[in-house]
């Protein structure tokens, strides 16, 4: 038996292994064809058979694969053949992350280990981009390297950097990594920017040297860099979204008709005469979410979730669609949103605003005296808020029990507690990353950081949208499946973890004092949710929670459904936020049409959407995070000097990262400050001082001093003070 098949015997293989390893399994035997239960058995792994079968489904749609009766593959001899060149270097596709050298390393799907290519060989790819590569692994070396031959997909076609007027052309330095090089920019095309301005730029083209400078031209001039609100700009403009609508888009926008006519009236399902009411944020201006609830003859509760019939606005193919899906979501920074669609929609024509009769899409739902579902009906409504609460608002009602609407919102409150413990009861795992929230002042100034605390107004409205969420996905599943075929759409999917990490994790904690039972998927999610518990008691082991959090695979859209882990749910869908997510439009569209009767769409077009959405989810993430790091930075250069309780985050050769307890600002305190000489353990989990013999662990509680603040490159200097 080979070393790699001992290695992976009996183990269960992450999402991106198992295709690998599927790949090499037909590659090797390139005439036999296999199905979910042959793989399993050759392989001798853990893996079930719908995640095998979820595998093979991806590589057939990767062009590695075609797929046969009977759930049996066969390798796509053809296309394998092409992949190869004169030398048998394969050719593979992947996505472009690029260090501060120039160089970058290609992310390929069916391939295990990223590949190298040097700034030399990236045929002027650019961060982000998705790139065919010819790939080799060099005699003497373990890992692979490539060049770029293809450029298949721009990340994005601007660019943000800061303009510098030479004698005779003007010179951008771009921000961040995503432009490696300085780019050209002649007189005529720099829309005559100044000295230090901050712009927008877009790549026209590139020299003709071996390693190529890219030449441009701005597009935007957004003014003198440091400023808070170029900064808020910059990071959007970053991560790929346009700050602006195009006019087509806004003229549609504006067009639109406030009024439905009386003929949609007519085929909906009028619930304007029901108490409901929208809870949300105090910021908010974007309701796509209300609930209405009342009691039936029977003794049952009604519940509705009301959601914005955006789909009934934006119509497939029109400006407003097509710039829709390029955004794919409304960006969420600390203190403004870059929303999906044009205010007109967002906050005025789908937005459930109280005291307006509104066009809404909803999940009716009726539960038993002891709050199990006895019925749930989907459908096009018209619907009327009596109320809009903030959390805030809810909180108080909850707790006062008086107030407007107490008696229904005790009602709610009970049957999301019902929901909630069940969805624990079936393995769902409890993790909650603390969400930092800022007050700022006039001009946009932090003047407080806080943990946002999450009580039972936030989590019912969760509830219930979970609840809507799931059943949706759950109806087209089993319609697909009574009628023998599944009817394409876009499910929320969440893999199970990735078993190395997992493992790493568990020896992690072990050393921190804390056992986890990794078997099975099912004792891991145990394991986590134990974790959550005692890190509620022991501030240590909350570290331990967010480096688990990191082990979990990250959630996407796809027409795969391999169902939720982190929420056990084996069905799972987004449809409650159209407002700011596109899956959601989409899922409404879908559903309409198989509500009336069965509609099958392209599933690999609809599987494009999918990936398209999944990342610009991760580009807004990247840029929500980016936000908040700047703005904790920002606050932090007020109080240098001062000395705060904080948690060691981390620990290097170089020094200690410091998590601050209340405001959750991570700095570093460099080992060569510290009066001792600390030698950090081989485990990364510890330093001992060799003077003092203190020892410093992961987890422990430290007062820290702040010593600088750099907006520039967003990090916080610490200087130890003691032990707390």
């Amino acid at each position: 038996m080979s070393k790699q098949k001992k290695k992976i015997k009996g183990q269960k293989l992450s999402a991106r292994q198992l295709r690998t390893e599927i790949l090499k399994l037909f590659r090797k035997s390139p005439k036999k064809r296999f199905n979910p239960k042959q793989i399993a058995r050759k392989l001798k792994i853990a893996n079930n058979k719908d995640s095998i079968l979820h595998a093979l489904k991806t590589l057939e749609e990767d062009k590695e694969l075609v797929a046969l009766e009977g759930y049996k593959f066969k390798l796509d001899r053809e296309a394998h053949a092409i992949k190869k060149n004169s030398n048998g270097n394969n050719l593979n596709i992947g996505k472009v992350d690029m260090t501060r050298s120039g160089a970058a390393y290609i992310i390929c799907q069916d391939r295990e280990d990223d590949v190298y290519v040097g700034a030399t060989k990236l045929n002027t790819a650019l961060n982000g981009d998705t790139v065919k590569i010819r790939v080799w692994t060099p005699r003497g070396r373990r890992k692979p390297e490539g060049e770029v031959v293809e450029i298949v997909e721009r990340a994005t076609s601007n660019y943000i950097g800061t303009f510098w007027q030479h004698p005779k052309f003007g010179i951008i330095v771009p921000d961040g990594n995503n432009v490696p090089r300085d780019v050209r920019v002649e007189n005529n095309l720099s829309l005559d920017a100044k000295d230090g301005d901050k712009v927008v730029f877009a790549i026209t083209g590139w020299t003709k040297d071996k390693l190529p400078d890219p030449m441009g031209k701005v597009t935007t001039v957004l003014g003198k860099a440091g400023s808070n609100d170029i900064e808020m700009k910059s990071i959007l403009v970053n991560n790929g979204f346009d700050l602006t609508f195009p006019d087509a888009v806004m003229k549609e926008a504006n067009a639109l008709s406030e009024k439905a006519s009386q003929a949609e009236m007519a085929i909906r399902r009028d619930m304007r005469l029901i108490t409901t009411f929208t809870i949300d944020p105090d910021t908010a201006k974007d309701f796509d979410d209300a609930l209405s609830v009342r009691t039936l003859d029977n003794g049952h509760l009604e519940i509705g979730i009301h959601i914005a019939d955006v789909s009934h606005y934006v119509k497939e193919g029109t400006s407003l669609d097509k710039e829709a899906y390029q955004r794919s979501t409304s960006v969420y920074l600390v203190d403004r949103v870059l929303p999906m669609l044009p205010e007109r929609l967002s906050n005025e024509l789908c937005s459930l605003r109280p005291n307006e009769d509104k066009l809404t899409f909803s999940a009716v739902f009726t539960f038993d005296p002891n709050g199990k579902i006895s019925g749930r009906w989907f459908g096009k409504t018209i619907t009327h808020s009596d109320r809009r609460f903030t959390y805030e608002e809810a909180q108080e009602v909850l707790e006062s029990g008086k107030g407007d609407y107490a008696g229904e919102l005790k009602e709610l409150n009970r049957i999301a507690h019902i929901l909630r413990k069940q969805k624990f009861k079936n393995g769902a795992i409890a993790f909650e990353s603390d969400e930092v929230k800022f007050r700022l002042d006039e001009k946009g100034k932090p003047v407080e950081v806080y943990v946002k605390e999450r009580k039972d107004a936030h989590m019912l409205v969760e509830d219930f949208m979970l609840l809507a969420n799931r059943e949706v996905a759950t109806f087209i599943q089993q319609k697909g499946a009574d009628q023998g075929e599944e009817i394409p759409f876009v499910y929320r999917i969440h893999d199970e973890p990735d078993p190395d990490k997992v493992a790493q994790l568990a020896a992690f904690a072990r050393n921190m004092g804390f056992d986890m039972d990794v078997s099975t998927p099912e004792m891991i999610g145990k394991s986590y949710n134990r974790m959550v518990k005692a890190a509620s008691k022991e501030q240590g082991l909350k570290i331990l929670q967010d480096i688990a959090i990191r082990t979990m695979s990250k959630a996407a859209y796809s027409t795969k459904n391999i169902g939720h882990y982190g929420l056990a749910f084996g069905n799972y869908s987004h449809f409650t936020s159209p407002i700011r997510r596109y899956s959601d439009v989409l899922v409404h569209r879908l559903l309409e049409k198989n509500l009336l009767n069965t509609f099958r769409t392209n599933p690999v077009k609809l599987e494009e959407q999918c990936q398209h959405i999944s990342l610009q989810e991760r580009r807004a993430m990247d840029a929500e995070r980016e936000s908040v790091k700047y703005k904790q930075v920002e606050f932090i250069q007020d109080h240098i000097g001062e000395t705060f309780l904080g948690y060691i985050s981390g620990i290097i050769d170089a020094g200690i990262f410091v998590e601050l307890a209340d405001s959750r600002c991570e700095g570093m305190v460099p080992l060569h400050t510290m009066d001792d000489h600390f030698v950090v353990a081989e485990s990364r989990l510890s330093l001992e001082g060799q003077k003092s013999g203190l020892t410093l662990r992961m987890g422990d509680a430290i007062n820290v001093k702040v010593v600088d603040a750099n907006l520039g490159t967003r990090k916080i200097d610490m200087a130890f003070v003691d032990k707390a």
